[in-house]
């Protein structure tokens, strides 16, 4: 049994033959290749790092098995049936596929997405992974056993599917080669150990969606286009090619759609429109905004609550550009400026709005860690110091808001009823500010500081409390919190007032403990005859001088009759 050095667990070579010509290689392909993926970028979807990460294993191969193309004139030396002579070699035909499918896949997560020539690269290195996963698994079908053969097999399959997937044509194709790579990981999902059955249904949940989006293509599906951002909802590397697909189909969708949007409703207010651009961004903003506040919001984890977040932040940023590239090219046009400034206001005050509602979620996330005991060793716990932080940005937050919205002329009552909530939404927040660095300084044994800062809380949840009912707000859930801050911070006052007394009843006692260790001998002795010596040296001469002047001057302060002059 021979094993290569950098994947021991995924192969083995069975040399129950004599000759090697006939010896069979066994690769556990997926395997091999998900924890490569895993450890190498694809975790977090970084193709760029597992480009790398390929082409330095592609090189330490061709080093370790002596197959360089040499010094002179390039030219590449043929993966044949022949020269097959250990399981390196399938690796090498291997990681060249996966180099030039993570190539592809680079291109595809580009910001504003590959342009014509970009696109036609990418087509290419996908040509280039397919020629290379047919290599691959014809040289398996002869020198790996049955298992590595079925292996290569649905590999090549789905590099095959990949690129039809891309090009948007022969869709018949792509789902006959989906389905084959399925196939082959049903029937691989019920042998073996059972990380490698995992894996196994993994790979088919992950080409499900793909499969079903090639039935839509087709027209034997059912599914309307938007049903599929559910699916697109999975995570792992076979679906980036089916996302990417998806929001380019969504963002087609979300074109026809903006021809209709010819006017942004906001507060009373309505603006005008123009840009395609613009309406493209806004739409795709309120679309997402539906994630956050529709139905289904309940089942979002607070991570894909924050994805959403920040999906949202993007395309108002990208909508606000749009408007503000508008109004320099907009000239002397005073109706046409004015409409474009009001349209930035109302962007700009929907993403500040996002912003508190985005920094409010993760104040409850570290909420929910600050009690929360370290019952793993990773776990990180939230100090007072940080939820501090998360309302100073509250703080600003509400207070950019306030600004935006009372500035301007033409204010609605709607802009003065949102203005006095963010007013509101100070006060509360600057009553749990409070309450947090209360927390912080009673921790650090600060019981004064800790004390003043409880009753200060109290005092502002008791005035946020009487605004609340003055203001007539039907916001029941913030109204409890507020009370329950209002009790934690009187309770919480009423222990740190305890605790300071306690220690400065103590204090003395302990003071005399401290002194009462004190010893005239022993390390005190070694200390006296250091300081000895060190005034013997002319340096130590004068400091010995300094020190006994300073002492005789502390020494006349202390005396009732100069304490008498300096306080008269």
């Amino acid at each position: 049994m021979a094993r290569e050095n950098g994947g021991a667990s995924a192969m083995e070579v069975d040399d129950s033959k004599s000759d090697p010509s006939m010896q069979k290689f066994s690769i556990n392909v997926l395997q091999l290749l998900k924890s490569a993926q895993m450890q190498h970028g694809l975790r977090h979807g970084d193709y760029t790092r597992y480009r790398r990460y390929c082409t330095a294993r592609l090189r330490r191969l061709y080093r370790s098995l002596k197959f360089t193309h040499g010094r002179g004139r390039y030219a590449r030396k043929a993966v044949t049936e022949s020269c097959v002579t250990e399981v390196r070699f399938l690796h090498l035909v291997l990681y060249t596929a996966e180099r030039a499918w993570s190539h592809a896949m680079e291109k595809r997560q580009l910001s504003d997405g590959p342009n014509s020539r970009q696109r036609i690269h990418l087509i290419g290195r996908l040509r280039k992974a397919v020629k290379w996963a047919t290599l691959f698994s014809q040289l398996c079908s002869v020198k790996g056993d049955s298992r590595t053969s079925l292996e290569a097999e649905a590999y090549a399959s789905y590099m095959k599917a990949n690129l039809l997937f891309e090009q948007d044509r022969n869709w018949d194709t792509a789902l006959m080669n989906f389905k084959s790579a399925r196939a082959v990981y049903e029937e691989l999902g019920k042998y073996g150990d059972l990380e490698n059955q995992v894996l196994c249904r993994e790979r088919v949940e992950e080409l499900e969606p793909s499969i079903r989006y090639c039935l839509h293509k087709i027209g034997e599906s059912n599914l309307q286009t938007s049903e599929f951002l559910h699916i697109g909802e999975m995570e792992g590397p076979a679906l980036d090619l089916f996302k990417a697909k998806l929001e380019a189909v969504m963002a087609e969708a979300r074109t026809q759609q903006a021809a209709s949007l010819t006017e942004f409703h906001w507060l009373g207010h309505k603006f005008p429109i123009s840009n395609a651009k613009t309406r493209v961004a806004i739409l795709k903003a309120q679309d997402l905004e539906k994630d956050l506040h529709g139905p289904a919001a309940e089942s979002l984890s607070s991570e894909k609550r924050l994805t959403v977040f920040d999906k949202i932040f993007a395309a108002y940023n990208e909508a606000r550009s749009c408007i503000r590239n508008d109004l320099v090219s907009a000239g002397n046009a005073e109706n046409v400026k004015d409409d474009l400034n009001g349209l930035d206001k109302a962007v700009s005050a929907l993403l500040g709005q996002r912003t508190i509602e985005r920094n409010q979620l993760l104040v409850s996330i570290a909420k929910s860690k600050l009690t929360k005991r370290r019952e793993e060793k990773n776990e990180k716990v939230t100090k007072p110091e940080e939820l501090v932080r998360l309302y100073d940005l509250l703080l600003q937050n509400t207070s950019d808001l306030c600004d935006l919205l009372t500035s301007g002329r033409d204010q609605k009552p709607e802009e003065a009823a949102l203005a006095e909530e963010c007013v509101l939404k100070t006060l509360v927040f600057q009553a749990e500010r409070c309450f947090y660095l209360a927390l912080s300084y009673g921790l650090a044994g600060k019981r004064v500081e800790a004390y003043v800062l409880y009753c200060r809380a109290r005092s502002l949840a008791e005035e946020a409390l009487q605004r609340y009912d003055s203001s007539g707000s039907s916001d029941e859930v913030l109204q409890r919190e507020l009370k329950t801050l209002h009790d934690e911070s009187r309770s919480n006052s009423c222990i740190e007032h305890a605790k300071g007394i306690m220690e400065e009843v103590k204090g003395p006692e302990n003071l005399s403990k401290k002194i009462s260790t004190i010893s005239l001998s022993g390390t005190d002795g070694k200390e006296r005859a250091q300081l000895l010596e060190v005034i013997k040296t002319p340096q130590g001469f004068w400091v010995n001088i300094r020190v006994n002047c300073v002492g005789s001057f502390v020494s006349m302060i202390h005396t009732p009759k100069l304490l008498e002059c300096f306080f008269r």
